[in-house]
């Protein structure tokens, strides 16, 4: 693809693989940005909006969209930190999904049972400047200094055989659901950081008549999370019963109340999380609703 075609249109950085990227692809299906991509090609046109979708591995987003053209993407909030763009791209909204915490990890049977314990020692990662903050602050604290403060050394992946292999008495680590460290024979001694998906801006775009298109885009994509977060629940209740009706389905702004032919009854219609919806219905039942309704959001905005 000529990079001539790309004028005009947002540029949009998607990870071209990784724990985000699936979940990416899910996220534009559902925000109606249609593309086709060739497997030989990280860059796409959007069929139906000026957009051009580029294929960047995850770490490399921030810097693009920071330092680069690139209007927007979607990436980990540990990369945006570690990449130090924390002041040149703003996070437009969190996505809900790739939640992980980067953890301190040492040998399950090992010696060491505390951070204090591992400074001063060796620590292997990929995360190498998030890890070093968080020692420094540490070496301070115990005022280690010269050879005594904790040495950090970057390793690009498996990292989590590090230790087994003599690199390391320790490591920094994403863990998801901790299987990874569990197998390599690893606990978790302190959480540097909770990470997830983010959707993220430049501070300087590259021109200012694409902002309406970065506000649709973020939109869109708010509407999709929030579908896939909340419900609809609809239930009848007596007008004497509504204010505790309402503290239980308080909704994300506030909820809908209609009357009924039915004197003294109203309808009410209120977005509420998925997780929660089963523990509102039996509350709801507690207090007196009826004809109580859940319904799954296919899109939605808000």
């Amino acid at each position: 693809m000529n990079i001539d075609t790309l004028d005009g249109r947002l540029l949009f950085a998607i990870p071209k693989k990784g724990r985000l990227h699936e979940k990416c692809l899910q996220l534009l299906s559902g925000a109606d940005i249609q593309f086709r991509k060739s497997h030989r090609l990280d860059v796409c046109l959007v069929m139906n909006l000026p957009i051009a979708l580029i294929f960047l591995p995850a770490a490399d987003i921030p810097s693009f969209v920071g330092n680069g053209n690139v209007d927007i993407g979607i990436t980990g909030h540990d990369v945006v930190l570690e990449a130090g763009m924390q002041n040149k791209v703003t996070e437009v909204q969190r996505l809900g999904f790739g939640k992980c915490l980067l953890q301190v990890q040492v040998p399950e049977h090992g010696p060491i049972q505390s951070v204090e314990q591992l400074a001063g020692k060796r620590i292997v990662t990929s995360f190498e400047v998030l890890s070093g903050e968080y020692f420094s602050k540490l070496d301070n604290q115990l005022q280690l200094i010269g050879d005594q403060r904790t040495k950090i050394q970057y390793v690009g992946g498996s990292v989590e055989v590090a230790c087994a292999l003599g690199l390391a008495d320790g490591i920094v680590d994403l863990v998801e659901s901790g299987e990874t460290m569990h197998a390599a024979g690893l606990r978790a001694i302190s959480t540097v950081l909770e990470t997830e998906a983010v959707l993220i801006k430049s501070n300087t775009p590259s021109r200012a008549d694409l902002t309406p298109r970065i506000d649709l885009v973020a939109s869109r994509i708010a509407g999709v999370v929030a579908a896939e977060k909340y419900v609809v629940c609809s239930f009848n209740i007596s007008r004497d019963a509504l204010p505790l009706a309402v503290q239980v389905t308080p909704g994300r702004r506030a909820p809908t109340i209609s009357p009924l032919e039915q004197e003294g009854w109203v309808d009410v219609s209120s977005m509420v999380l998925k997780k929660d919806c089963a523990r509102v219905m039996d509350e709801l039942v507690k207090i007196g609703a009826q004809d109580i309704l859940i319904f799954n959001l296919g899109n939605c905005r808000v």
